[in-house]
């Protein structure tokens, strides 16, 4: 089962937990308060007595279920930020390596402009969109160094350059395999009959 399904059932099942509960909850209310009003008579007040402890055990049966059902939500929240991090960092290295890269080019733009040689006009506009200041001082030298054979160069950044394409991290983290050690998910009525309350 994948993170992102094994969420949505978990967290639908801690839902109906919690809403079973809290109807349980409003029951053993109302059964102590007829417990606390009644007269008394002692048969009613056994049923009644009997009627709260089963409510009791029920709500603790799902309580310990819903614990664990929560817990198993904890882990599956802690994969799923692993991956989604797992995700993040491989595209800030990529984003990083390219960044480098175009670095360097400019910087070899530059040279090469101090040297006086010729270059493309689009590594001259990609110098000037890092560095107007760098742009202006090698052109500068370049001026100053007039060669009398200037050497010209094909552009570093080639047009048809494949771009990595990057997952989703939020689709990579709901995807990726929740593992084994998953709770059974019983459903409410379930586990209320297993305790004996209907």
């Amino acid at each position: 089962m994948k993170i992102g399904e094994a969420q949505q059932k978990y967290r639908a099942q801690v839902r109906s937990y919690r809403e079973q509960r809290s109807a349980l909850s409003k029951q053993l209310e109302d059964v102590r308060t007829k417990l606390q009003y009644l007269p008394d008579d002692k048969e009613h007040r056994e049923k009644f007595e009997s009627e709260a402890a089963s409510l009791q055990l029920t709500m603790d049966a799902l309580d310990e279920k819903q614990s664990e059902y929560e817990k198993y939500l904890e882990q599956l929240s802690e994969k799923y930020c692993a991956y989604w991090n797992a995700t993040v960092a491989e595209q800030q290295k990529d984003a990083s390596k390219e960044y480098a890269a175009d670095v360097a080019k400019v910087m070899e733009v530059a040279r090469r402009l101090m040297k006086g040689a010729i270059v493309p006009a689009s590594d001259e506009k990609k110098l000037m969109d890092f560095s107007m200041d760098m742009y202006q001082v090698a052109k500068n030298v370049g001026a100053m160094a007039r060669l009398e054979k200037r050497e010209k160069y094909d552009s570093l950044w080639e047009d048809d350059e494949e771009k990595k394409e990057y997952d989703d991290p939020r689709e990579a983290a709901e995807n990726a395999d929740a593992g084994a050690g998953a709770p059974e998910i019983v459903d409410v009525a379930d586990t209320m009959a297993s305790v004996g309350a209907v």
